[in-house]
């Protein structure tokens, strides 16, 4: 008894007092009552929370999109809390074609691979500064809108919220001391406290109400920036389409092992020969327009021995001392031998003369 004598006078005076927590530990308990906040502030509070939430996964997701190295994200994030710009670095498409660019000037500009490595390249680094300038565009037209919501306009929702939660556990402490109150002096001044508090929840609660409101504003702008991150990347997309199909042209239907390799079951098996290199020979089994046409040329060639001039197609480097290198577009006379493989022709350019895959070249009429 003596135990319950002095929990209930301790209450009393921390009520005396006005501790919000302690009301909310009683409506925990079930010991006090509480003032519901009306259904369509209740909406309102759920949509915001809704919102934010969703914002906040859209936010790092669309930074994981466009910078896929958590290491590169976190260094960003520091140097911006410092203020300070982050180090230019080559993102990963500027590197392979750095890389690319480097072997190719290694192995040769004149040798088809090397050629093609170099073209290569500088496609890769034209698809990084591309990437670049989506990462920049999405930054400001999309994240940095974003974040402002979540660190801006949501924090001044909280701050406000928790006022009007604060509110709110004063105003029923005020009607739970006005049911507790026995004399007349104590009740007349438990209900003016409850009037002023009252006033105090309600100017809270429609301040509250009007940022609330202010969500579908948000959401309205947040769909315009949607639209612009949606525009950045259907231009990226297409720039990168665009920048390929310019490659692909430029490479043309270029012979190389590994298209010989996946058109293996369609195609005849190549002989195997002492002299051509492995890439001719393949190229040679290699279906392709330019191939019907040498073709077509080729019986005139063995029937007549006679010559003709012949467009180089792509750059070729001679295996060994027997065959003739070519530099694209050249024109050079060939003409066939009694006996020589059907893949060659003997070429011929100036004082130069050996053999040369038929793949590469284009008949002259």
């Amino acid at each position: 008894h003596c135990f319950k004598f002095v929990l209930e006078n301790y209450f009393y005076e921390l009520s005396i007092f006005n501790v919000p927590n302690l009301q909310f530990t009683e409506e925990k308990l079930g010991q006090a009552e509480k003032t519901e906040l009306d259904a369509h502030l209740e909406n309102l509070l759920s949509k915001a929370e809704c919102t934010k939430l969703w914002t906040e996964k859209i936010m790092k997701q669309t930074e994981v999109l466009l910078q896929p190295n958590p290491n590169a994200r976190i260094e960003e994030f520091v140097y911006e809390k410092l203020d300070r710009k982050a180090p230019s670095r080559m993102n990963n498409p500027e590197l392979l074609g750095q890389y690319m660019i480097d072997a190719g000037n290694e192995f040769g500009p004149g040798t088809a691979y090397g050629n093609a490595l170099i073209k290569c390249g500088e496609t890769q680094k034209r698809i990084g500064t591309a990437d670049r300038e989506l990462i920049q565009t999405s930054a400001i037209n999309f994240l940095t809108p974003l974040r402002n919501f979540i660190e801006g306009d949501y924090k001044t929702i909280t701050k406000e919220r928790k006022l009007l939660q604060n509110k709110r556990l004063d105003l029923d402490a005020a009607k739970t001391r006005l049911k507790k109150a026995k004399v007349a002096e104590a009740r007349a001044a438990s209900e003016q406290e409850v009037r002023i508090t009252q006033s105090e929840f309600d100017r809270q609660a429609e301040i509250t109400r009007l940022l609330l409101e202010g969500i579908s504003s948000t959401h309205a702008h947040h769909l315009r920036c949607l639209n612009d991150f949606v525009e950045a990347q259907m231009t990226y997309y297409a720039q990168c389409y665009q920048y390929m199909l310019d490659l692909q042209k430029q490479l043309g239907s270029f012979p190389s092992t590994f298209l010989s390799n996946n058109n293996q079951s369609s195609t005849t098996p190549v002989q195997s020969v002492s002299t051509p290199s492995v890439l001719a020979s393949a190229s040679a089994s290699l279906p392709s327009v330019s191939n019907s046409i040498v073709t077509s040329g080729l019986s005139e060639l063995k029937s007549s021995s006679g010559s003709r001039k012949a467009r180089v197609l792509y750059d070729y480097d001679a295996a060994n001392s027997s065959e003739l290198s070519l530099l694209a577009d050249e024109v050079i006379t060939v003409y066939s031998i009694p006996g020589m493989d059907s893949d060659w022709l003997m070429g011929e350019r100036g004082n130069q003369k050996g053999k040369v895959p038929i793949t590469y070249l284009e008949l002259l009429n």
